[in-house]
């Protein structure tokens, strides 16, 4: 050991974040026998859910397929009580996978890496951390989430507001209430759509500042059923084979027919039952929904029609019914969403026509109208894929910024790695499938990998690997020529980092969960053709 390495403690691998992610990262990696330790800037484990506690909070991936498969007596013996489970029983279970696996003794929650600087006399990762501590690791993963680094709007005047602001991604721990009060929602993304019909029911009146309307599916939650869990216990492994085969890695009970193969009395009926079912799964009905706009203008014209029949007023409606293609956004799933607009103590603002001025001390300016607010809760998502990865200072090869590297958007290989940063991973990273996924199977594979990597360098005898500049650029090509071929790319979206002032404009995620699987296991079958090997 060199001197300067003795001021840091040593360790095989370190893992950022205690979400699902970083918990499944560190499972794997103590199996290898590697020693490992997960930081979580969070005083839980529990990542995006962990945070995540507005009203209304829950996963849109349904409970028995939005968990882990890697342990099947976890899966057998984790009850989920709700259709999409609610973000406090979501947390239960991952505290529960914490300690039933006993990895809490290897995550140190409170601490924020700050900075990872690659050594390449010593080939590791040097890692500082908020609480002043120093690693040396030869491996070096962030498993942050893609939906974890807050995007807060700079509206002058913030400062000067004298009731509360709210994050829908920094809820506070102890719960808010609304009675009685005037409430301002900013935002009508996922988190807006969930909890704007719960902070209706409770606050005197709520405003929602809408800039882009957004197309809803009901969810049509309920309890679960215990003999219908008890059949899908029976044949979890064929299940869960099945759901990754389809396109989104989960069951959407995707079509092979296309949306014009069929006539319009067989088109709606096909809609009716899919709006009736609820959820996600409503992007499956046809094969050509995210590939055609004529195919996506039978969906909207649907659910445009169902916005129509829900709120009573034809001029709300409109304002309410978005003009983009379907699922071009990320589609929503909610209760009760459109149906809390017929409320009498519910405005609509639309801020399109008449930009947020400002903040105000006692509420918001927009179209020269001072909107008077008790509190203002800003439902405005995320910097989504890149945020969390970029909040590191991460250099790589003769001291490259990761920021600097990324510049004009994410380059990587897999979505998993970038070239100059050797032994450097990314669990579900922009150029993968991730946010167009079931999130835990997209984690666990991509973990899979990484550590079937490791292994394959150890008994190989190689140090280190990384992409090839060249295999980097191939891929950064095929993930934007297969977005090109879709309806994405039509809006702006957070998939392709619109909703960040001053961000690239880059369809970040990889179309298609099979595909990607297939390819990426070809590659490491290749051994693992397009990296580079090091001594």
């Amino acid at each position: 050991m060199r001197a300067n390495d003795r001021e840091y403690q040593q360790l095989d691998a370190v893992v950022v974040g205690a979400g699902f992610a970083g918990i499944y990262a560190l499972y794997r990696f103590r199996s290898l026998g590697l020693k490992t330790r997960a930081f979580e800037a969070g005083s839980g484990v529990g990542g995006t859910w962990f945070w995540n506690r507005y009203p209304g909070a829950r996963c849109d991936v349904e409970s028995m397929e939005y968990s882990y498969q890697f342990s099947e007596e976890l899966q057998q013996e984790w009850q989920w009580s709700e259709r999409y489970a609610p973000q406090a029983e979501i947390l239960r279970y991952l505290e529960h996978v914490a300690e039933r696996f006993d990895l809490r003794r290897d995550i140190q929650l409170d601490t924020r890496v700050d900075s990872a600087i690659y050594d390449e006399a010593g080939t590791r990762w040097k890692i500082g951390c908020s609480d002043g501590s120093r690693w040396s690791a030869r491996f070096f993963v962030m498993a942050t989430g893609c939906l974890s680094a807050v995007n807060m709007p700079e509206f002058a005047g913030r400062e000067s507001f004298q009731g509360k602001i709210y994050h829908t991604a920094r809820w506070p721990h102890e719960g808010v209430t609304f009675h009685g009060q005037r409430v301002g929602v900013i935002g009508t993304g996922s988190s807006g759509v969930q909890s704007i019909p719960l902070i209706a029911a409770e606050a005197e009146h709520l405003y929602v500042f809408q800039r882009t309307p957004t197309w809803s599916i009901p969810a049509h939650n309920r309890s679960l059923d215990p003999d219908e869990v008890r059949r899908i216990k029976a044949i979890y492994p064929e299940l869960r084979a099945q759901s990754a085969l389809q396109p989104f890695g989960f069951n959407t009970r995707s079509a092979e027919t296309t949306a014009m193969d069929v006539d319009d009395q067989e088109r709606l009926r096909e809609y009716e039952t899919r709006w009736e079912r609820g959820g996600l799964g409503f992007l499956g009905g046809y094969s050509d929904l995210l590939l055609s706009r004529d195919a996506n203008d039978t969906a909207a014209e649907f659910v445009g029609g169902k916005i129509r029949a829900i709120i009573r007023d034809p001029a709300l409606a409109a304002k309410l019914t978005p003009r983009t293609a379907v699922g071009c956004k990320r589609l929503c799933v909610d209760t009760n969403y459109y149906d809390t607009f017929n409320r009498d103590n519910v405005t609509l603002v639309d801020v399109t026509a008449e930009p947020i001025e400002g903040i105000a001390p006692k509420g918001l300016r927009t179209g020269g109208k001072e909107y008077e607010l008790d509190a203002i809760v800003f439902a405005t998502g995320f910097d989504a894929m890149t945020g969390a990865l970029l909040g590191v200072d991460i250099r790589g090869r003769d001291g490259v910024e990761l920021r600097e590297k990324w510049a004009a958007g994410p380059r990587t290989y897999l979505g998993l790695s970038t070239a100059g940063f050797p032994n450097f991973f990314f669990v579900t990273g922009p150029g993968s499938p991730s946010v167009l996924t079931n999130m835990v199977p997209s984690i666990e594979q991509h973990v899979n990998w990484i550590s079937a990597c490791i292994s394959n360098l150890f008994e190989s005898g190689h140090g280190s690997i990384e992409p090839t500049p060249e295999a980097e650029d191939a891929w950064v090509d095929l993930v934007n020529e297969i977005g090109g071929m879709t309806i994405y790319p039509t809006c702006n979206s957070w998939y392709l980092g619109s909703n960040v002032p001053g961000k690239p404009r880059v369809f970040m995620p990889y179309l298609g969960f099979p595909d990607y699987v297939v390819r990426a296991n070809a590659i490491a079958a290749a051994g693992y053709e397009g990296f580079r090997l090091g001594g």
